[in-house]
C-alpha cells in the first residue's frame, strides 16, 4: 500500500476456489495517462478466487480450474467492484432535494437530517440502508462522511462490517457556523475521533479518515487539533472539501484573512499530503494546483453533484496530467445518484463540456483502481491483480432494451460497454462479490 502508512490486508475467508468465468478488462496502467491500450480485454477470462482473494487473472483455458467451483457469467463484463471515493451516508434519506446553492442546500436539507442521528436507532437504519444501495450499484467500496456524533460513525462501520467491505469513515468535526445540535469543539473532535480510530482503524477492512467537514465550519484551533491528530496516525486518511462554489471561497477569504488562499488554510493546520482526500477542487488557484501535485493529495470528482448544485466544470484532464490523483465519486446527497455508472457519465458530460473526450477505459478506471488509489487502498480493491481483496462487480451489457439494441452491433469492447456505461443503471447489475462472495 502507498501513502502515509500501511495497512493489514483485509480477512482471509475460507471456502472452496471459485473459478469465475466471464469478460474481463485489465488494467495495466492508466488509460487517463497511457491510452486505453493499457487496459486488456479477454473476451473468454476467468478470475481464480481463494479465501476470499484473487489468486489468477486472464484467459480461461490457461488458469487451472482443478477443484473450483465455475461460475459462468456468459457474455457478462466482470470488473473490480466499483470504489466511491466521496460520499455522505448521512444524506442518504434527503438525496435529489430541490435547492438553490452549496450553502443554502446545507442549511435547508443536511443539517437538519444530520441531527437526526443522535438516534442510534436511526444511525443504524441508514447505515444499513446506505449499504444496500451502494451494492445494489455494484459499488463494494467507499470513503464517507458521518456527522458530529460518534454513533453514526459506529453505525456505518458496523454495517459495512457485517457485509464484509472495505470502507473508509470518519467523525465529522464542525466547530461554527453548523446548528448548536451538531456542534461540538476542537477538544471534542479530537478525543471523538482518536477513541474511533482505536475501536475501528484496521479493525477488518475499515479505515478511518480524519473529517473536518470544510474550513467554513471549523475554526483554526479545531483544524490545527485535526492536524495534530492526523501527525499522530499518520496511516489514517483525511478528507474535507476544497473550492466547491466561488461563494463558499469568498467565505473562507473571510473567515481566514491571513491565510493565502482556500487551501493554504489546510496546508497551515497540517491537513495537507498523501492520504488527504480533498472534495470537489473545481476553482483552483494556479498556487493551489502546484501545492496540491507538490504534496501528493488527492481530489474526488463529483460529477453528478457539480452539476446537481450548480459549482462548475471540474478539470480532470489538466489536474491529472499535473500528477495530481483523481477519483470519481457520488458525493450523495449532494450528488444526485448513488450509482457509479451514472457519476461515470457524468463525468464524460463534464469533460465534453471542457472540450475533452473521455474514452470509456478512463471512465472505468477512474470508478474503480482511480478511486482506490486516491483512498490509498488499491492493493485490497479496484483491481483484478493476484492478491486484491475478490471485490467484483458483473455488468450485464444488455440489460435495457435500449441499451442492447445500442450495443448489438459493436464492434469492440468500448462500443459495447459505452452505452451502459452512459445509460445503464442498477438493472444493468448482473452480480456483486464482496471478498469473493456473491452478495
Amino acid at each position: 500500500m502507498t501513502g502515509r502508512g500501511q495497512h493489514e490486508k483485509g480477512p482471509v475467508v475460507a471456502g472452496k476456489a471459485k473459478l469465475v468465468c466471464g469478460q474481463i478488462l485489465i488494467a495495466e496502467g492508466n488509460p487517463l495517462l497511457d491510452g486505453p491500450g493499457v487496459m486488456r480485454h479477454e473476451s473468454d477470462g476467468a478470475i481464480r478466487i481463494e479465501n476470499g482473494r484473487i489468486t489468477a487473472v486472464g484467459r480461461a483455458a490457461e488458469i487451472d480450474a482443478a477443484d473450483t467451483e465455475r461460475v459462468d457469467h456468459g457474455r457478462h463484463l466482470i470488473l473490480p467492484g466499483f470504489v466511491d471515493c466521496h460520499m455522505h451516508y448521512a444524506q442518504t434519506g434527503m438525496i435529489a432535494s430541490w435547492g438553490k446553492r452549496l450553502i443554502d442546500w446545507l442549511n435547508s436539507y443536511t443539517f437538519p437530517e444530520e441531527a437526526r442521528f443522535s438516534d442510534p436507532a436511526y444511525a443504524r437504519e441508514v447505515a444499513a440502508r446506505t449499504i444496500d444501495l451502494k451494492l445494489a450499484h455494484g459499488t463494494t467500496s467507499f470513503a464517507t462522511y458521518c456527522t458530529s456524533e460518534r454513533v453514526s460513525v459506529d453505525a456505518i462501520f458496523e454495517a459495512a462490517q457485517a457485509k464484509g467491505m472495505a470502507i473508509a469513515a470518519g467523525y465529522t468535526a464542525m466547530d461554527r457556523n453548523v446548528p448548536e445540535a451538531l456542534m461540538d469543539t476542537p477538544e471534542a473532535a479530537y478525543e471523538a475521533s482518536e477513541a474511533l480510530i482505536g475501536a475501528w482503524h484496521g479493525n477488518g477492512r475499515a479505515r478511518y479518515a480524519i473529517t473536518p467537514r470544510f474550513a467554513p465550519t471549523s475554526t483554526r484551533p479545531q483544524l490545527e487539533k485535526l492536524g495534530a491528530l492526523w501527525a499522530a496516525h499518520p496511516n489514517c486518511l483525511m478528507q474535507t472539501h476544497l473550492s466547491e462554489q466561488v461563494d463558499e471561497i469568498a467565505w473562507v477569504r473571510d473567515l481566514f484573512p491571513d491565510s493565502r488562499n482556500y487551501l493554504d488554510v489546510y496546508d497551515a493546520a497540517g491537513l495537507l499530503g498523501k492520504g488527504g482526500i480533498f472534495g470537489h477542487a473545481i476553482h483552483l488557484e494556479d498556487g493551489e494546483i502546484d501545492r496540491l501535485a507538490e504534496t501528493g493529495a488527492s481530489i474526488a470528482h463529483c460529477p453528478t453533484s457539480n452539476t446537481f448544485i450548480g459549482s462548475g466544470l471540474f478539470d480532470l484532464v489538466g489536474l491529472t496530467a499535473r500528477g495530481i490523483p483523481v477519483g470519481l465519486a457520488t458525493d450523495t446527497g449532494g450528488g444526485s445518484s448513488f450509482s457509479m455508472l451514472r457519476t461515470m457519465a457524468a463525468a464524460y458530460e463534464i469533460a465534453q463540456l471542457r472540450g475533452q473526450a473521455l474514452h470509456p477505459s478512463a471512465l472505468l478506471w477512474l470508478a474503480t483502481e482511480g478511486s482506490a488509489r486516491v483512498m490509498h487502498m488499491a492493493e485490497e480493491v479496484g483491481t483484478l491483480a493476484p492478491g486484491s481483496m475478490a471485490d467484483l462487480v458483473v455488468l450485464n451489457l444488455a440489460s435495457t432494451d435500449d441499451i442492447a439494441q445500442a450495443t448489438a452491433s459493436a464492434h469492440d469492447i468500448w462500443e459495447a460497454v459505452f452505452p451502459t456505461i452512459m445509460m445503464g443503471d442498477d438493472r444493468a447489475i448482473a452480480q456483486v462479490y464482496v471478498a469473493g462472495e456473491a452478495v
